[in-house]
């Protein structure tokens, strides 16, 4: 039996590690979608060069874009399947 003991001290700090690992990732990760998502809201509130009323059609093209990659990466964190 005292074989097995530095196998598991081995798999528990290699188990640890990872988790602790894969917890900062997370965060990391979280706080990246919550600085695009600040972003895109202070993308919505600029004043753009032409007329306010109208958006340029690039523009509107890419807003949708980054939000649908933003609802897909939410979805990846939260463990979603799409």
């Amino acid at each position: 039996m005292a074989f097995i003991t530095p196998d598991l001290t081995t798999a528990a700090i290699a188990l640890t590690a990872l988790s602790i690992v894969s917890l900062v990732a997370l965060r990391g990760w979280r706080d990246w979608i919550q600085l695009k998502r600040e972003e895109l809201a202070a993308g919505h509130h600029a004043p753009l060069a032409q007329d306010p009323g109208v958006p340029h059609a690039g523009s509107r093209i890419e807003i949708a874009d980054l939000k649908e990659r933003l609802r897909k990466l939410e979805a990846i964190a939260a463990g979603v399947d799409l």
